[in-house]
């Protein structure tokens, strides 16, 4: 470990004081050590270890001007890795508690559909309760997306009266839903 660790030393101070050369081995010498770090960390989440040697190098990229060369520098990457590694372990652990299981999800579709069924049938109960030149502007305008001129067109109203017809129409419904209630 101590011949890695003055390698790796040796080719960041390199790269610090301006050698390209020694930065770039010092990157390519960190990926594989940042590999097998995170590799053991993350026997579970195999496929997190190449996202997190990348952030994690992209973070000692961006704080390189804060390491102190009379430091240990492994000891310094692993801060930095562990730090990525816990912001890992966050995200997951919040994701996965946002996320539901897909077989939750699958019993909250059927619901959704027998509820949508049971809607559309109580509407087509109130709606036939309606007269027809109220009934039609509704389902016309309301449920099909018809413009008020089509709808006039097709019941033959006129665009004012159809547009009373859904107000009145509307209004009415709103008193039943809310005498059944």
């Amino acid at each position: 470990m101590k011949k890695a660790e003055a390698r790796l030393r040796d080719l960041l101070v390199g790269g610090l004081g301006g050698d390209a050369a020694a930065y770039r081995g010092f990157l390519k010498d960190l990926s594989a050590h940042l590999r097998a770090f995170l590799r053991r960390r993350l026997a579970r989440l195999p496929d997190e270890v190449e996202d997190l040697v990348q952030e994690t190098l992209l973070a000692v990229h961006n704080q390189r001007h804060t390491y102190d060369p009379g430091q240990p520098l492994t000891a310094w990457l692993h801060a930095i890795a562990r730090y990525k590694l816990v912001d890992l372990l966050r995200r997951r652990a919040r994701d996965d508690a946002l996320n539901d299981p897909l077989d939750d999800a699958l019993e909250l579709f059927v619901a959704s559909d027998e509820d949508a069924a049971d809607a559309r049938r109580d509407l087509a109960k109130l709606l036939a309760e309606l007269p027809e030149r109220q009934r039609m502007p509704i389902v016309h305008m309301k449920l099909e997306g018809l413009s008020v001129s089509e709808t006039a067109r097709r019941t033959g109203q006129s665009e004012s009266a159809v547009k009373v017809a859904v107000h009145r129409g509307l209004k009415a419904l709103a008193r039943k839903i809310r005498g059944a209630v």
